[in-house]
């Protein structure tokens, strides 16, 4: 079952066609709190919609940065490759770029294109799919395998990412190929919160409640939840297989 409880986040639904727009028109009264971006010629599609509609002539393409710069997450009901090209020269970097979405005119699918993870747009993407009962298209390679996604664990109950980026990016490599992975959970009382998938946990996925009771050598990424403080000696001699989650 796909999850349509509420996400938070400032969004905005975009159409320039007349099926887009009528997709868009579907979905706008199930996301009230959302602005539309449409042609024109189709904001009348929106007259009875509770949603701040904003009518454009000319160009998409002048619309685009604003967008960027305004909202954090963007559903576009254009065409997949319409949208990379409009969003290419505006892309810094997943930790600023707002999440970025395509449907399909058909409403047949919705698609993650930029900012999946830390931009929320995996999230969304399953959202809107619920709503519209579409199929959400994920690519992420945590998501489709259903295992840990290394940049965002826990960060609905708060945790904060501590290590540099290489580390995520050598630990989420480990994760997706499968590889032995020690999740230590130093927290007063240990669970599972984290897990919020609705598969079991990967059996490559090992977990301990101290960091003591690891054996380094077997693992190829270790994620600690943790709130000690952490000499430059662990950081040196794990190198790029730790990363650090502080609750």
């Amino acid at each position: 079952m796909i999850d349509t409880k509420p996400l938070d986040g400032k969004v905005v639904l975009v159409a320039i066609t007349k099926h887009g727009a009528a997709q868009a028109a579907k979905l706008a009264p199930m996301l009230p709190q959302a602005d539309v971006v449409t042609s024109l010629k189709f904001a009348h599609l929106f007259e009875d919609a509770a949603n701040t509609v904003k009518p454009y002539e000319g160009a998409l393409r002048a619309q685009i940065s604003l967008m960027f710069r305004d909202y954090d997450q963007i559903i576009y009901f254009i065409s997949l490759g319409a949208v990379v090209r409009l969003i290419a020269p505006h892309m810094k970097s997943k930790d600023e770029d707002p999440g970025v979405l395509v449907v399909d005119d058909a409403g047949q699918y919705v698609i993650p294109v930029l900012s999946g993870h830390v931009g929320g747009a995996n999230a969304w993407a399953e959202f809107v799919a619920g709503l519209m009962d579409a199929t959400p298209v994920l690519t992420t390679a945590s998501d489709v395998g259903k295992t840990i996604p290394v940049d965002i664990l826990g960060r609905e109950l708060g945790w904060k990412v501590e290590c540099p980026k290489i580390n995520i990016t050598r630990v989420s490599a480990h994760v997706v190929n499968e590889e032995p992975i020690a999740l230590i959970d130093e927290r007063e009382n240990p669970s599972m919160d984290w897990w919020t998938r609705s598969n079991d946990l990967p059996k490559t996925i090992h977990l301990f409640e101290k960091f003591e009771d690891v054996d380094m050598d077997k693992f190829s990424g270790v994620l600690w939840v943790t709130k000690r403080a952490l000499p430059e000696k662990i950081w040196d001699t794990l190198h790029e297989k730790l990363v650090v989650y502080r609750p």
